[in-house]
């Protein structure tokens, strides 16, 4: 079930699934080539989640992405990040400079998982980096959606190498101790990252006439 799962979220995350496309059991068992019951549950995992919703008559289908609710979930995600930050400067924490090398390297490249997952691995250690593992457990509620917002924006953004300066900028200021800086920065970063999904999601779904969803669209199977 997990293995199904994380094909499905993946494909949902880089565009292959599109918002609205529909899914049935069937298809999926057979592009996989296994059973209907882990099928089963990996799309109630995905419909708790609230990356997929009842289609109109049978089956399931992607759900859109609403740039209001993004915008939402990039506020909440600003918090959490701006405190880790913080308390990850008041203990000079070192975030691997290595995460910020392969953040690098995956910019430059056309692989779109390893550009998200850089990306998560960043933050995820900025969470780390903090001291309290409520942050990270607060975050992971939402990282889902972000990792999805993310490859859908990363698909044809080109402020890829820009974001990788601007951790290098927040790693250093952790590093030295300048918690003001550090909260600034992130607190920045994080802003321009919202500004620039919630536009380009709008663009997005005005190209396409999709309509807007959210998890909160869809309950549990």
């Amino acid at each position: 079930m997990d293995i199904v799962y994380g094909v499905l979220a993946d494909a949902i995350t880089d565009g292959s699934l599109a918002p609205g496309e529909r899914l049935t059991q069937e298809e999926i068992a057979a592009q996989l080539q296994v059973s209907r019951s882990p099928v089963l549950q990996a799309l109630r995992m995905l419909k708790k989640d609230g990356l997929i919703e009842d289609a109109p008559g049978r089956g399931v289908q992607v759900v859109a992405l609403d740039p209001e609710w993004v915008g939402q979930l990039y506020e909440v995600r600003g918090a959490l990040d701006v405190l880790a930050a913080r308390l990850a400067a008041e203990t000079r924490y070192v975030i691997d400079p290595q995460l910020i090398a392969q953040g690098r390297a995956a910019a430059k490249g056309s692989n779109l998982k390893a550009i998200v997952d850089a990306d998560l691995a960043f933050h995820t250690a900025l969470y780390r980096a903090s001291g309290n593992p409520l942050i990270s457990e607060s975050a992971n509620r939402y990282w889902v959606h972000i990792r999805r917002v993310m490859g859908a924006v990363h698909r044809t953004s080109i402020h890829r190498a820009t974001i990788w300066d601007e951790h290098q900028a927040i790693a250093d200021a952790i590093s030295q101790g300048d918690a003001e800086r550090a909260v600034m920065l992130t607190g920045l970063h994080v802003r321009r990252a919202r500004t620039n999904v919630v536009q380009r999601l709008g663009d997005l779904l005005r190209q396409s006439g999709d309509k807007p969803g959210g998890p909160d669209s869809s309950g549990e199977a």
